[in-house]
């Protein structure tokens, strides 16, 4: 077949020619996605190419790059070239396009080795496990790897792993909305007013520059004085004290576990971190126990104790919560304070500045407490002092956990609390 004649970015011809990574990264109406989805399919319909298009959550097709495949196969003219199923797109040469979120299917992902090219889309939000996944798994002879993304905090690991610190050989070029030959004029309008009435939010949506905090950041400054003090580095475990864990439990939702030590004079080192989301509270088990510490207590939060709230977690186990089966499996294990969030954030907060993160274990970790934000703006110029239930919230939630369970003791049983006595230099995390 003759090779597709359309018009793309100037910036973009690097597409079509060979290179391990491929990386796109702009501000907003730069023609990016539309840009390599149409690569894709023009290279496809030249050669047998195995397409895996991921993104790192995907609850249903809606949230993947199908529609915009399917649109841009009209676009380009080649509904007769390519077969668009409900979950699929085949080309009769045998390019096949598949989807998958990332972070739903790590058992799948590991078995990817056969595809040509992984095109992993809205890459900004991946984490830095799902990307230590991905890669080592994508080891066809020649196969690519296509990233695409708007940037947001410049201690993303997208942002670290493929912009600040790129692989020897990496095609990495940043788009702009002036690059994008078919910019729409009511684009360049609101462009525009957003530029004169408010140049960072410009600089961050438009040209693409990363941002400090996000809007609305509930532990913004805290975790910048972490960095900026050194206290985000190489946190080595102290094996004579034991390693205790605090939990948020999800199974459509993440299950999001730390794990820390209480250290000498007053400070905390949070030395690891695990999510997973889809997993059996056995999958997690197994987790801890491949991890080479000493535990102590498993710090779960209170819906832990119900027995019916959470059995997909439990295996479909319905006589036992959480906490038995955590119990049965010889693990110590206390219930964390119940708290307001509010109170919870505060302690959070409070305790922020007392601790160390190991910068690798915790990554995953980070970048939720990061991206941690306060709910949107009404219409009355009010915020709800609620924050936003999103992706990060559930590492966020269980980091509460742990702060509430250190910070307010006298809440709990004397033998349930954290510190039976934290005084004089003690560094005891039980009684």
């Amino acid at each position: 077949m003759q090779k597709q004649h359309v018009q793309l970015p100037k910036a973009t011809a690097f597409l079509f020619k060979p290179a391990r990574y491929k990386v796109l990264y702009s501000g907003r109406g730069a023609a990016k996605s539309w840009s390599i989805a149409a690569a894709l399919l023009i290279i496809g319909a030249q050669r047998p190419l195995r397409v895996l298009c991921a993104r790192e959550t995907m609850q249903s097709m809606k949230d993947s790059v199908h529609r915009l495949l399917s649109d841009t196969i009209d676009r380009l003219g080649l509904r007769g070239v390519y077969q668009v199923q409900q979950a699929t797109i085949l080309g009769p040469n045998g390019t096949e396009f598949v989807f998958a979120g990332l972070k739903h299917n790590v058992t799948n992902i590991k078995s990817v080795e056969g595809m040509d090219v992984v095109w992993v889309e809205e890459a900004q939000s991946v984490s830095k496990d799902s990307w230590d996944t991905l890669i080592p798994s994508i080891r066809k002879p020649n196969s690519e790897i296509w990233v695409s993304f708007n940037p947001d905090l410049d201690t993303d690991d997208t942002y670290k792993r493929f912009v600040l610190k790129p692989q020897p050989g990496a095609k990495v070029v940043k788009l702009s909305w002036r690059d994008n030959p078919w910019f729409p004029e009511v684009l360049r309008v609101e462009m525009e007013h957003l530029k004169a009435t408010a140049p960072l939010d410009y600089a961050h949506i438009w040209e693409g520059e990363t941002r400090s905090t996000v809007d609305g950041a509930i532990y913004g400054q805290e975790l910048t004085d972490a960095q900026s003090e050194g206290r985000i580095t190489q946190v080595s475990v102290d094996r004579t004290k034991p390693v205790h864990t605090f939990w948020d439990l999800g199974y459509g939702d993440k299950t999001a576990i730390w794990f820390g030590q209480a250290m000498y004079g007053g400070t905390y080192h949070l030395v690891d971190y695990l999510e997973g989301e889809g997993k059996t509270i056995e999958w997690y088990l197994i987790q801890l126990q491949n991890k080479p510490y000493m535990y102590g207590v498993d710090w779960l939060p209170h819906d832990g104790v119900d027995a019916i709230l959470h059995k997909r977690l439990s295996g479909g186990d319905r006589t036992r919560s959480i906490e038995q089966i955590i119990r049965a499996a010889g693990r110590q294990v206390r219930i964390t304070p119940k708290l307001n969030k509010l109170t919870g954030i505060n302690a959070a907060r409070t305790i922020l500045p007392n601790c160390r993160f190991d910068s690798e274990k915790c990554a995953d970790g980070l970048q939720a407490l990061r991206h941690y934000q306060w709910g949107p703006i009404n219409e009355h110029g009010m915020t709800r002092r609620e924050p936003l239930h999103n992706w990060a919230s559930h590492g966020s939630d269980a980091f509460r956990g742990f702060a509430t369970s250190i910070r307010t003791p006298h809440i709990v049983r004397d033998e349930e609390s954290v510190f039976s006595a934290h005084h004089g230099g003690s560094d005891s995390w039980m009684a």
